[in-house]
């Protein structure tokens, strides 16, 4: 049973999260948060492996799409983009509260929207502090001359955000939004970058969910990790309902049956079960295996527990695997031995695409992320939070940041030389109605919109529609007055 729950007053306090004493681990903040909540265990691999899961850098609060399940605020297309040094300022602050090889989604908004050179400086800046920078994007402006800049830059990852709740003109189910994954993926591949997928999931496309898994399967060879957010109650979007077909176990049934086979969701853990959970599967040719499956738990217990001194990392899979065997050969016999057993079964079950396959083998994750709503926040999840969103202050639970994303977003931020950025600027007024239309996304522009066509009903006749027109023009001349 869910709870209890944050009041609004907790949320209105809920403080970011400060460095660690001097000498201190780093990895004690998330390990207090952990213990505190009793998530600890074999199986967990927060702060045992990673002093945070991943960071949110948001550069910028533009976005050049209108989704219907928007997690932005009514005030984002009107902020003024963080000055560069606020920007370094942050990633200076990740890399010394959470150390090397910390993952840091470069996000907003869309991040292409920013000047090339901008955010080009903003990867070699999270490079120069051995951080492993990550492009969250719609992919529209993200052109495959742009990506291999990134990625001379210091880019690791690419992910891109393709869904029905986009709204994209010509694709009205998920599987013709296809056409547009294939196209992210060929401007991607062979760069060098990891390529993963965030898909929402809402109502309109729940029961799409396996046909995007075959697709996602299909292109295994490519694609690192796809993951499944399913849609909360936050933000400026439209599309609000979490139905009862909306739930994690659905989810994890319909990947399943993508699949074409039952898959391990609770190995390993990251944070709090109730918002992550993921299961990788290995392909080679037509045949797909679990990774991890029933009869694995024990030994990967076991590897879990007795490994968490080694680094290990995606970026380096066979380096990874190298240090993993090496530790237990040297370290734990017995583990070894366990550990090839463990290899054997999994080779024995992919045989047949082995042989037919040339040996090939790519290993793809399957990850549901789920969001809470902003006035449903659990008090638990939110104290061990694997997943932050830096804020001027300092980092925060990226779900508490959601909820209560204004407090953030629109806060005056002090410059080096003495002057003060002020995200709004002459944008506007705290009352985001007030903005112009073009201003505007998401319900309050939905609102407005309506409002203006009751204000030009539909006539008959030309002379009828040039008067409509002229009044239109006259209006959107006000309007562009307002900016």
């Amino acid at each position: 049973m869910a709870g209890p729950y944050l009041t609004p007053e907790e949320i209105c306090d809920w403080p970011v999260s400060r460095p660690p004493p001097q000498g201190a681990c780093l990895k004690s903040s998330l390990k207090d948060a952990i213990e505190r909540v009793g998530l600890d265990g074999p199986t967990q691999i927060a702060w045992h492996h990673f002093a945070m899961g991943c960071v949110a850098l948001e550069i910028t609060q533009r976005c050049n799409l209108d989704c219907s399940a928007c997690y932005l605020s009514d005030h984002s297309e009107a902020v003024r983009d963080l000055p560069l040094e606020e920007v370094f300022r942050r990633i200076d602050r990740i890399a010394a509260q959470y150390g090397p090889n910390t993952n840091v989604q470069v996000t907003g908004g869309d991040p292409t929207l920013r000047k090339r050179d901008e955010l080009i400086a903003i990867v070699k800046h999270l490079a120069k502090r051995d951080l492993r920078p990550a492009l969250f994007t719609n992919g529209i402006k993200a052109s495959r001359s742009l990506l291999s800049d990134l990625k001379n830059a210091g880019l690791k990852d690419v992910a891109f955000h393709v869904d029905l709740t986009q709204e994209r003109k010509g694709y009205d189910t998920e599987i013709s939004l296809n056409a547009v994954r294939e196209d992210y993926l060929n401007r991607a591949r062979g760069l060098g970058l990891q390529i993963l997928f965030n898909t929402t999931i809402f109502p309109g496309n729940v029961d799409e969910v396996p046909g995007l898994v075959e697709f996602f399967s299909k292109h295994a060879r490519d694609i690192h990790l796809a993951s499944f957010q399913l849609i909360a109650d936050t933000g400026r979007g439209t599309e609000r309902a979490r139905t009862d077909a909306i739930t994690v176990d659905r989810v994890r049934g319909l990947i399943e049956d993508g699949v074409g086979t039952p898959l391990q969701f609770d190995v390993p853990r990251i944070g709090h079960p109730d918002c992550n959970s993921y299961a990788k599967v290995a392909f080679s040719g037509n045949r797909r295996v679990a990774a991890f499956e029933t009869r694995d738990l024990e030994f990967l217990e076991n590897l879990l527990v007795e490994t968490r001194s080694v680094f290990l990392s995606r970026h380096q899979p066979l380096k990874s695997v190298l240090r993993l065997a090496a530790h237990c050969l040297f370290r734990r016999p017995a583990l070894f031995g366990n550990l090839l057993a463990y290899v054997g079964r999994k080779v024995r079950a992919l045989l047949p695409g082995l042989l037919s396959s040339g040996g090939r083998v790519h290993l793809t994750t399957f990850y549901i992320h789920n969001f809470m709503p902003a006035e449903g926040l659990e008090k638990d999840r939110c104290e061990a939070c694997a997943f932050f969103t830096m804020t001027r202050d300092g980092p925060i639970s990226m779900c508490v940041h959601n909820a209560k994303r204004d407090s953030f977003i629109l806060q005056d931020v002090l410059l080096e030389d003495g002057s003060t950025f002020i995200p709004l600027g002459g944008a506007g007024t705290n009352d985001p109605s007030s903005h112009p239309l073009k201003r505007l996304k998401g319900r309050i522009r939905a609102e407005k919109e309506a409002s203006r066509k009751s204000r030009f009903p539909a006539v008959n006749g030309r002379i009828g529609q040039m008067e409509t027109a002229r009044r239109k023009k006259r209006l959107d001349a006000f309007e562009a007055e307002e900016v």
